[in-house]
């Protein structure tokens, strides 16, 4: 019995995450159309309401898009935003990680304050 957990804990510690396609991650934001609110480049929102993407971390932005498909529904770490909500339904989690990775290697101008 001890055996079969502690196989069963190591296993589970060594993860069967596949890692992140940023090419993958490409079609699906030109699927989604991320460009007509977040501009060319994901750099050059429409709108000044609408944040820049481009070279943000990719772990923020995959929790942040998780946090757009979870919506309202948890108010520990939902967003709610309409648009972003329904943009972000029909992928899965490898979906949004796979996003991630590819907005992360976008050129930003972000900048670091010291």
């Amino acid at each position: 019995m001890k055996f079969a957990l502690i196989t069963a804990i190591l296993l589970s510690s060594i993860g069967v995450a596949q890692a992140a396609n940023a090419d993958k991650g490409q079609a699906l934001v030109e699927k989604a159309n991320c460009a007509s609110c977040h501009g060319a480049g994901l750099n050059a929102p429409i709108l000044p309401a609408y944040p820049k993407l481009a070279g943000q971390y990719p772990d923020y932005l995959y929790y942040a898009l998780k946090a757009y498909k979870v919506g309202n529904g948890n108010a520990q770490y939902g967003r709610n935003n309409a648009v972003m909500g329904s943009q972000v339904q029909s992928f899965t989690d490898a979906d949004l990680q796979d996003m991630a990775a590819y907005i992360s290697k976008l050129p930003g101008n972000f900048v670091i304050k010291k």
